[in-house]
């Protein structure tokens, strides 16, 4: 029985992982970065330096997060299982 689980998820586990990457690398590019082109021509950049997320931008930063840690854990997963 643990056998056949075992195999299930090895054969599942590459899919997740497609799947994961893919969301992880969109949450990642749709945020909005604070550098500013203004500064690296020597403009003032202060106010680029911290501001609070609200609305969708919190939303994709936690979900950021949240797929990060679950690529991360079914990568060690795949290491025990293979």
């Amino acid at each position: 029985m643990l056998g056949f689980l075992v195999m299930a998820v090895s054969v599942v586990l590459p899919y997740i992982q497609i799947v994961l990457s893919v969301l992880l690398v969109t949450c990642i590019l749709l945020q909005q970065t604070g550098a500013s082109l203004g500064g690296a021509f020597g403009g003032d950049n202060f106010s680029a330096g911290y501001h609070t997320r609200r609305g969708s931008e919190k939303y994709l930063f936690y979900a950021s997060i949240i797929i990060g840690i679950l690529f991360a854990a079914t990568a060690f997963v795949a290491l025990f299982i293979h």
